[in-house]
């Protein structure tokens, strides 16, 4: 049984989610940005998703540093992939399929 608060909860939470992601696209699209500023900008999905990567790919132990070889051997053909169709629906498809398939042959 949903209440009216409940209801306010989800589109508040919905509102709080939507409006940083959809707001700073809303500003950017009349202004020029300089030259400078999109060659920086261009590095961001780099950045995260070697965070992303990294942070699977090597875990910290009590001592020591662990590497994850699963997530390495999933790697591989997903950046061969991604570097030779440059198509992000192609990319993350094999590396979720590689990432299955190696979850459950080993």
């Amino acid at each position: 049984m949903t209440t009216l608060p409940m209801i306010a909860l989800i589109i508040g939470c919905a509102l709080v989610t939507f409006i940083p992601r959809v707001l700073p696209f809303i500003f950017v699209r009349r202004i020029q940005l300089p030259d400078v500023v999109l060659k920086w900008l261009s590095y961001i999905p780099v950045c995260i998703l070697t965070a992303l990567v990294v942070e699977n790919a090597i875990l910290k132990t009590e001592q020591t540093l662990h590497i994850e070889w699963t997530v390495i051997l999933a790697l591989i053909p997903t950046l061969v992939t991604a570097l030779w169709t440059k198509s992000l629906a192609i990319t993350v498809v094999v590396g979720v399929v590689t990432m299955g398939l190696i979850r459950f042959f080993l």
